[in-house]
């Protein structure tokens, strides 16, 4: 007899979908949670491999773990909701797309362990903000070559074939796996890898290398792709007023008085004090300026006392000559930021001055400024220039010559490529030896130039690379070092070898400058662009701690200073020196970042300053002598150590200060000004 028709219960087929997709799908996510396991043990493997024993190595191992497990938790409820949606279509294509997003989460974690593996820095939002040329340059660079991906593509199929065939042999009964997607759930609002992040094991390296590179790439994506997330609210606990407070006098901060505010931010009286002028004697005619940045240039491995060690003999007999600031910081962890901090005292707007391209708003500079003053401008750089928009920063302050690896002459040599076959350009000897044989000794007009160097950058391949092997172990033989301490530094043999290949360089251009006419009236300036990432930082100041030194023979003594300055300071005090002893003409009217270079022997810091890791990652301010990293309080000690503090007082203090740049450099960002038109017109022409 034929049984009549009964209509199928919606909510019993919801509720059969709901256990068994939760059957299916929890033995699927386990086998996700034992891959990334699986990768943080080749992670370390490979570390080990490369960089030998760490001593934090089982601190970072046991943290490591937690962190992809509260990665794998935090996201697994997400992936089991695209999993159900896609279960109530098909049981079949369910499982296809968890095997395609597993398969991807685990390609994109080991690719991200091997950028870190092979950059020691780690990839966050800052990856959207650079230009594909940009990009191929540096992985082209780093001697990513077609072996890497080979070993991925091979990694690929493993993981596919475990995510395909051993979720089916874990049985759980539908209560347990039930149980299982619902403590997913109540875990979301606890952001479980958010918690787990704030776990330290040890230094920066170890803190780093402890990450879960999946964490950090897609929260800095986020944070880039939603910047509204990112806005300070100003109306919070920690908004205290400005970010700089307080006077010029003892160990207060300098202050700056803004003129207004609504339409430019940070437009303010230019009352930088002139503290260079009593350790000069001053010359018959402006000095020519000479600025030598050195790619990685850290102070970590330069000059007396560095942490780990002094590869830099020459550039030490140079800094115990001339004016030398042992505790200056960059502005930034890598080179985008440090044309407009050094040059130009900028904020960085989103994404690093520069990144705004032709939409940077008007300003003056160093660079602007002395032309207006009859000084010629030139910029030379053994790379491409137009990396990170350098030649448009430049040519924004009517720069009168760019001198970059397209314009190089015949009978120079380029650095050796890597195995891609990628070279950045010249290296630092051909670049100061085509400078000098550019450069007229008889001119009339004051010049000031600016030298970028490059071969301290990866792969840390340079000319003569066999010699300068030699050398770095006649100079760990020099340094006295114990063994073991030696055994580290080999691990970094080549980053090395470039150090003292740098500092021969700037031996060299020192040598030969002291022969020509014009040395006698030029000032140089040399300072790192930032710190190598490539050797282990020991602390997130560590990255931005470079040595900064001014030598002249126009100098009547000698100076070691103690005081915290910046990339920023330099301009304004660079600048205020001129003004007071040579005919200029500047502004009263400025952007200035920074307040002047401190000339205090004694450990001390009168300024605040906000520093830009990567350009999407705005998390590290410095006032005084404590630094926050985030929501992390540090005081910083003489040496530039940072040591934890849980005052939450001071905490509120300086977020508050760093909360107040970040809302004006939002200003900025919003479309703001910096100087009136009235000022960049006067003194942008030249007269």
């Amino acid at each position: 007899m034929k049984q009549p028709y009964k209509p199928v219960n919606k909510e019993s087929f919801f509720r059969r979908s709901l256990k068994s997709s939760c059957k299916d799908f929890v033995p699927q996510l386990l086998m996700l949670t034992a891959l990334f396991l699986v990768l943080r043990l080749f992670e370390m493997g490979y570390d080990v491999y490369r960089h030998r024993f760490n001593a934090f190595f089982w601190k970072v191992l046991f943290t490591g773990l937690l962190k992809d497990l509260a990665f794998v938790a935090g996201t697994g409820f997400l992936l089991y909701l695209v999993y159900f949606v896609c279960y109530l279509f098909s049981r079949k294509w369910a499982r296809i797309v968890f095997i395609v997003l597993g398969s991807l989460l685990c390609l994109i974690q080991l690719a991200l362990a091997f950028y870190f593996q092979f950059s020691f820095n780690l990839l966050g939002g800052d990856l959207w903000q650079y230009k594909l040329s940009d990009i191929r340059q540096t992985v082209g660079a780093a001697g990513v070559n077609i072996g890497i991906f080979v070993v991925l593509a091979v990694v690929l199929a493993l993981i596919v074939s475990c995510l395909a065939i051993l979720p089916r042999k874990i049985k759980l009964p539908a209560g347990a796996a039930y149980g299982v997607v619902i403590f997913l759930a109540l875990l979301v609002p606890f952001h479980p890898a958010l918690q787990a992040s704030g776990l330290r094991p040890g230094n920066e390296y170890a803190n780093n290398l402890s990450v879960n590179k999946s964490y950090y790439f897609y929260t800095g994506t986020i944070g880039y792709f939603s910047p509204k997330a990112l806005q300070t609210d100003i109306y919070s606990d920690f908004y205290s007023g400005d970010y700089d407070t307080g006077t010029i006098v003892a160990d207060s901060l300098r202050a700056f008085h803004y003129v207004d505010e609504a339409r430019y931010p940070f437009l303010r009286a230019e009352d930088t004090p002139d503290l260079l002028s009593p350790f000069f004697n001053q010359a018959t005619r402006p000095p020519d300026i000479v600025v030598v940045i050195v790619e990685g240039l850290g102070r970590a491995f330069a000059n007396s006392g560095a942490r780990l060690g002094n590869f830099t003999p020459f550039l030490d007999s140079l800094s115990r000559a001339g004016l030398y600031w042992e505790n200056a910081l960059s502005t930034s962890g890598r080179t985008f930021s440090v044309l407009p901090s050094l040059l130009a005292s900028l904020p960085f707007a989103r994404s690093g001055f520069a990144e705004l391209g032709a939409s940077m708003p008007p300003h003056v500079s160093l660079l602007s400024l002395l032309k207006h003053n009859g000084y010629q401008t030139a910029f030379y750089y053994g790379g491409d220039a137009h990396f990170d928009n350098m030649d448009l920063f430049l040519q924004k302050n009517q720069i009168g010559a760019i001198k970059d690896i397209k314009s190089f002459p015949a009978g120079y040599q380029k650095l050796p490529a890597a195995s891609t076959g990628f070279s950045w350009g010249y290296g630092d000897k051909e670049l100061f030896r085509w400078y000098l044989a550019s450069q007229d000794p008889a001119s009339p007009a004051p010049r000031v130039s600016v030298l970028l160097t490059v071969a301290t950058h990866s792969p840390f391949l340079v000319n003569d690379q066999e010699a300068y092997f030699k050398k770095f172990e006649q100079r760990l033989t020099e340094l006295q070092l114990p063994e073991s301490e030696k055994q580290v530094a080999r691990n970094y043999r080549d980053q090395y070898a470039s150090i003292l290949y740098a500092d021969d360089a700037l031996r060299d251009f020192f040598t030969a400058y002291g022969k020509r006419s014009d040395f006698a009236h030029t000032v140089f300036l040399v300072t790192g662009d930032h710190q190598m990432p490539e050797l282990p930082l020991n602390s997130k100041i560590d990255r931005y701690h470079v040595p900064l030194l001014i030598y002249s023979p126009l100098l009547k003594r000698t100076a070691t200073f103690s005081s915290i300055v910046s990339h920023f300071d330099v301009t304004p005090s660079l600048l205020a020196f001129l003004k007071k002893n040579y005919p200029m003409q500047v502004p009263s009217l400025v952007s200035w970042m920074g307040a002047g270079l401190d000339t205090s022997r004694v450990f001390r810091n009168v300024h605040a300053y906000p520093m830009m890791q990567d350009k999407n990652d705005l998390v590290d301010f410095i006032e005084g002598t404590y630094m926050v990293n985030m929501n992390t309080l540090f005081e910083v000690d003489p040496r530039l150590s940072l040591i934890p503090d849980d005052s939450k007082e001071i905490l509120n203090r300086v977020s508050g200060s760093f909360d107040r740049f970040k809302r004006k450099n939002q200003q900025l960002i919003n479309g703001a000004g910096l100087i009136p038109d009235s000022i960049y017109q006067r003194y942008t022409t030249k007269k």
